[in-house]
């Protein structure tokens, strides 16, 4: 099968129809391509590179940009230069899966992230990109929710604005860096909100302000990689079991950050 086939099977995976305007589109490599294996990631690091290289991957799928920008549009900035020449030496062929992961019903990546963070509760799907909200069974603090992401989906440190310690018994759920996030957070509805990224002096002094004041408010902070990357184990999943033919393998970029406890 063709890398360009496989795409548009995992397109098709995601939503019947195409998007005119998308960043789903080839990054590197000949779309001609005969593809038997498949890695899977967040991001084309180096590394991540090499190694799908090494297990013999002709396709690699990721989630976010390889080129520093949204639209992978190119420059001849030093880095970005000699990064295109390491993919290009490696012959692989390498495809965005973003706009159609999150467009799909319901929403491939949230539904990731709902099935490793593994919450006992009624989820509620919006509909909104990326929205998930998670009616707890039993009531938790902010404080020991984190502590359960971090131990189910493997993230080194997430950070907590607000009230760290009160018991609360509804999530929100805004992976990535996705629009809105304000306005859920000022939901009244809204006791504890995750999301990957934030503007600290936005969002995390609302937060507090918030605990400060007397509201069962908190954000926490999952990092981008590690608020997302179980969504695109799940597309994985969906490749393996859903396209013949093909082999597909998860490949871990590790998270941005280095910590001085690692």
């Amino acid at each position: 099968m063709k890398a360009c086939e496989v795409m548009e099977k995992l397109f098709s995976l995601a939503n019947d129809k195409r998007f005119t305007k998308t960043c789903d589109t080839k990054k590197a490599g000949d779309e001609n391509k005969e593809v038997k294996k498949v890695a899977v990631t967040m991001f084309a690091t180096i590394p991540v590179i090499k190694k799908a290289k090494e297990w013999g991957a002709d396709l690699l799928v990721v989630h976010e940009p390889t080129y520093y920008n949204h639209m992978d549009e190119h420059s001849d900035e030093k880095i970005e230069s000699l990064k295109r020449k390491y993919i290009e030496d490696s012959g692989l062929v390498i495809y965005r899966y973003h706009d159609y992961p999150h467009s799909a019903k319901p929403d491939m990546i949230a539904e990731g992230m709902l099935k490793y963070m593994n919450f006992e509760g009624e989820i509620e799907r919006t509909g909104v990109f990326d929205l998930v909200r998670i009616h707890l069974k039993e009531a938790m603090t902010p404080r020991e929710i984190a502590k359960q992401i971090e131990i189910n989906c493997g993230i080194a440190h997430l950070r907590i604005c607000g009230a760290a310690d009160v018991k609360c018994d509804e999530i929100s759920g805004m992976f990535g860096t996705p629009g809105g996030v304000f306005e859920e957070l000022k939901n009244d509805k809204c006791q504890v909100l995750l999301t990957g990224e934030a503007c600290e002096w936005a969002l995390g002094e609302y937060a507090r302000d918030a605990a400060d004041l007397g509201f069962k408010k908190a954000l926490i902070i999952m990092g981008h990689i590690g608020s997302e990357r179980d969504g695109m184990k799940y597309v994985t999943d969906l490749i393996n079991s859903k396209i013949d033919g093909i082999e597909a393998k998860y490949f871990e970029g590790g998270e941005v950050y280095t910590y001085t406890d690692r």
